[in-house]
């Protein structure tokens, strides 16, 4: 009989007012569970034949400049970011290492399982969803509300919500305005590396860790997290005779990494099941992790509770409990680190 057909049967025993048997009771629960979670990660995930997470493309791609239909000002544009999302917080990681708080403004969202997505803490524009904002922007529109976006506030619309775009935006157009225009994260002739490193790291490990924990079989799961430990393995090893990702500067390879890197013991090994090993277990991943935390600036885009309350309390086909871990509490993250010694080595070879 067919695991429908069955459950019809038992739940037409429940209605006569008939009792379970134990091993009943297990299969009627765990077919409406199934049922209903593949279709909450449906919305949550979309997937492609095999059971893998496909992430939806960004959809406004435009860019900030002098030759561009939006002019570099200040107080013009304004990011709105979540503090839980990695690729929010990149952009909140360059506003901080560039020194734009004063030039680019940020709102707030905070997610909302009610709402299907995410909500604006102050209401802009009459806009209490995101996805109210989206609309605003393009009437029409019916993708994706995700962050981070990069409003104009003269035109109402938003210019950017692709994250590999605005940190570069962010990177260059407000030099005029920036408290550190000399800290170049994309220079030229880093340019061809940081793209390597961003061809690697993207698919194994950014968006790694949600086809390991959005996965809807387990031979996609197993691929996901093979590709994303593979990926960390290497990483670990180039950063066993370099500081950083290129070399002996910091730049936007970095930053795209260090957001996933922040996230991952407190969310990503157990929630996602990247449980292979944690980062602070890496001899080199570990302490590059605090080395890049403790960079001025970048421990205050960071709100660890907020990360693992947003996780945890929110994606409930993930964690249907609600319940938030109490660790870890990112304590270590400023114990010494000791990887200028590779800064000193590589200056006293040059």
């Amino acid at each position: 009989m067919a695991p429908y057909r069955q459950a019809q049967a038992l739940l037409a025993q429940l209605k006569r007012g008939r009792s379970l048997p134990p091993g009943a009771l297990i299969r009627l629960g765990r077919w409406v569970w199934t049922a209903m979670w593949q279709i909450m990660m449906s919305e949550l995930a979309p997937r492609d034949c095999e059971g893998a997470y496909v992430r939806p493309e960004s959809q406004f791609r435009c860019w900030i400049g002098s030759n561009h239909p939006y002019p570099p000002e200040a107080g013009r544009y304004r990011l709105y970011v979540g503090m839980s999302c990695p690729w929010a917080h990149r952009t909140l990681v360059v506003r901080a290492l560039k020194g734009l708080e004063q030039t680019v403004p940020v709102s707030l969202v905070v997610p909302s399982p009610e709402d299907g997505g995410w909500v604006l803490e102050r209401g802009d524009y009459g806009c209490r969803r995101l996805a109210d904002l989206y609309r605003r922007a393009e009437p029409d529109y019916a993708g994706r509300a995700t962050v981070p976006v990069l409003w104009d506030e003269r035109t109402q619309t938003i210019v950017n919500n692709e994250s590999a775009d605005i940190i570069r935006i962010l990177n260059s157009a407000f030099d005029a305005f920036a408290a550190h225009p000399e800290r170049d994260l994309y220079p030229p002739e880093l340019q061809a590396a940081i793209e390597e490193w961003n061809t690697a790291i993207y698919p194994a490990v950014n968006n790694g860790v949600y086809r390991c924990g959005f996965a809807q079989t387990q031979q996609a799961y197993d691929r996901a997290c093979s590709e994303l430990f593979a990926q960390l393995d290497a990483i670990d090893r180039a950063l066993a005779n370099q500081r950083y990702l290129c070399g002996d500067r910091l730049t936007l390879a970095d930053v795209r990494l260090f957001t996933t890197l922040f996230r991952f013991d407190a969310v990503y090994f157990g929630l996602f099941k990247c449980n292979r090993r944690r980062i602070r277990d890496y001899p080199h991943l570990g302490p590059y992790l605090r080395d890049l935390y403790q960079c001025p600036g970048i421990a205050e885009t960071c709100d660890l509770e907020r990360v693992k309350q947003d996780y945890y309390g929110n994606l409930f086909p993930l964690n249907p409990g609600g319940i938030v871990p109490a660790g870890p509490d990112g304590s270590d993250w400023n114990e010494p680190h000791g990887r200028q010694a590779l800064s000193a080595a590589a200056a006293s070879q040059g």
